[in-house]
Order: C-alpha cells, then sequence, then structure tokens
C-alpha cells in the first residue's frame, strides 16, 4: 500500500506557499537539486581589510538538508574550500594545491548548527525546497518575516527569511549562528542580503548576496558573490 502525504498546500502555512508560487515554483515539480556557479570575494579571517577573489560551485538538495560549496581562491586557485552538509554531516576542509590539508573542521553540533544555517538562508537560490522540502517547519512572524527551522536538539537552528516589496526573499537573519565550530562557539547575529532578481527558466532567482556577522553592533560584510549560472537537476 502506497501511502501519500498532505499535499504542499495542505501542510504549509499559506504565506510560504504563496512565496513559492510567486517565485514560480509549481506543486507537482520532480526537481532533485539545484546547481550553481559563482564568483566573488570573501575575508579569510574578520577585521581583515584583505579580500579573497573565488570562483565557485555549488549543489543545493531541495528534498533534504543537504548542500556542497566548493570554492577555489586566488589569481590561480591555489586554496580550496569545501563547505558542505551531507547526511547530517558538516564538513568544512581547506586545502592547498587541491590535496594538502590546511585546515579540517571536526565534526560538531556547532559546526551542524553552522551549516544548517546556511542551508536556511540559501532557500532564495533553491526555492523549489519551500514546497519540497519537508524536514522545514515553518512559522509566520509577520506578512514580510517568514521563520523556518531544522535539525532537533542540540543542532537545532532557525533563520528568519524576510521579504521585499515584490514578496520576493530579500534577507535572512540569524540570532545565534555559531561564529566557531569549535571552543568558543561564540553565537552571534548573522544576516545575508540578496538582490538582482532576475526571471531564469520561469524561477525568480537573486543573481547577487552578501553576508555578514554583527559584532559589538558593528556589522561587517565578509561574503559577496554573484551568480554566473543556475539550473536544476
Amino acid at each position: 500500500m502506497i501511502v501519500v502525504g498532505p499535499s504542499p498546500r495542505e501542510r504549509l502555512p499559506a504565506p510560504v506557499y504563496d512565496l513559492a508560487l510567486r517565485l514560480g515554483i509549481r506543486p507537482d515539480s520532480t526537481c532533485l537539486g539545484v546547481r550553481l556557479a559563482q564568483t566573488g570575494r570573501m575575508k579569510m579571517k574578520l577585521g581583515s581589510a584583505a579580500w579573497m577573489s573565488f570562483t565557485a560551485s555549488q549543489t543545493i538538495s531541495i528534498r533534504a538538508c543537504e548542500f556542497q560549496w566548493f570554492a577555489r581562491f586566488g589569481p590561480f586557485g591555489l586554496v580550496s574550500a569545501c563547505d558542505a552538509l551531507e547526511r547530517d554531516r558538516g564538513r568544512l576542509d581547506i586545502m592547498a594545491l587541491g590535496c594538502i590539508p590546511i585546515a579540517r573542521t571536526e565534526r560538531s553540533s556547532a559546526l551542524m548548527r553552522g551549516e544548517l544555517m546556511r542551508y536556511l538562508a540559501e532557500l532564495a537560490w533553491a526555492p523549489h525546497a519551500l514546497l519540497l522540502n519537508t524536514a522545514l517547519r515553518w512559522r509566520v512572524n509577520a506578512p514580510d518575516a517568514l521563520a523556518v527551522s531544522a535539525g532537533a536538539g542540540e543542532t537545532a537552528s532557525e533563520v528568519v527569511l524576510n521579504l521585499d516589496s515584490e514578496g520576493r526573499i530579500a534577507g535572512a537573519f540569524a540570532l545565534d549562528r555559531p561564529r566557531s565550530a569549535t571552543e568558543p562557539i561564540l553565537p552571534t547575529p548573522w544576516r545575508g542580503r540578496f538582490s538582482d532578481y532576475r526571471l531564469h527558466n520561469g524561477i525568480w532567482i537573486p543573481f547577487a548576496g552578501e553576508v555578514s556577522w554583527e559584532i559589538k553592533g558593528r556589522e561587517e560584510i565578509y561574503w559577496q558573490g554573484g551568480i554566473e549560472t543556475w539550473g536544476t537537476d
């Protein structure tokens, strides 16, 4: 016997369902994930005035809380990074020449929470997940603010998505994203912003974004990037 669960319209708060429709998502979509390519710049250390350019490729699941971001930094791409959430495990590795480990973050609940928050914040780049990822929990804070959460126990994570005047995702905010995966964890307000929305293959996607920490009341932007290509699997 095949058991069919509730439809997205039955399962989701109406503002979440309506947001997905505005972005061009169909409830009967068979999409499994999205793939995108980025270029941008990133600070390797907070407080630094120096930026490093990067090129990156990313896959984001729309059926589960999983993603993989692979980036190469600098003019020759000698330093690479893999930031990922796979099978309920967070991963952050930095390599030189593609094979020499520079840093490898040990698995921890703090790393898992940080990666979950990244996934939730980047739903603007994987909007199919609004309807199709049943692991997401939703709460309507206001007409232009939707709280989305995932995980349980010490890995439970929540991000608030803010909508712009067109009803699209303009930003994401987490009050306590871990700034470190090891002690001291340093839970810190963290924010992402999206802009340059374009209608791409019938889907509204923001082609630019930036991310910042709020430290001692001061916002420090540490990541800025743009989408070069975007598609679905």
